[in-house]
């Protein structure tokens, strides 16, 4: 994968003894694995949050999430991905520190 698309590490992780692939750079994320995607969509339940990962990234790219209401906006979307996995947090809880934060 890094190879194909020329960007990310790969790092291990220990919780599953696996090596993971990832790209962190938005910049990169957008001009090369979100158009791949887009081009050759995931035909599995991950292809709604893929769709999600993209829309949030364009956010970013928007600068919303710079805002307390376009971070509040991007924490509710990205709940909402992967909905069978472990979460340390819920997005309730994260509004409710961001609105403490805030005040």
């Amino acid at each position: 994968m890094q190879q194909y698309f020329g960007c990310g590490t790969i790092r291990p992780d220990r919780s599953d003894r696996t090596l993971k692939w990832e790209v962190r750079s938005l910049p990169l994320l957008s001009a090369w694995i979100i158009p791949h995607f887009e081009n050759y969509p995931l035909l599995s339940g991950k292809r709604r949050d893929f769709e999600l990962f993209a829309h949030i990234c364009e956010r970013m790219e928007r600068k919303e999430h710079l805002t307390f209401a376009g971070l509040q906006e991007i924490v509710r979307m990205a709940a909402c991905m992967n909905p069978s996995g472990k979460r340390g947090y819920n997005a309730s809880e994260i509004i409710d520190d961001l609105v403490e934060m805030k005040a």
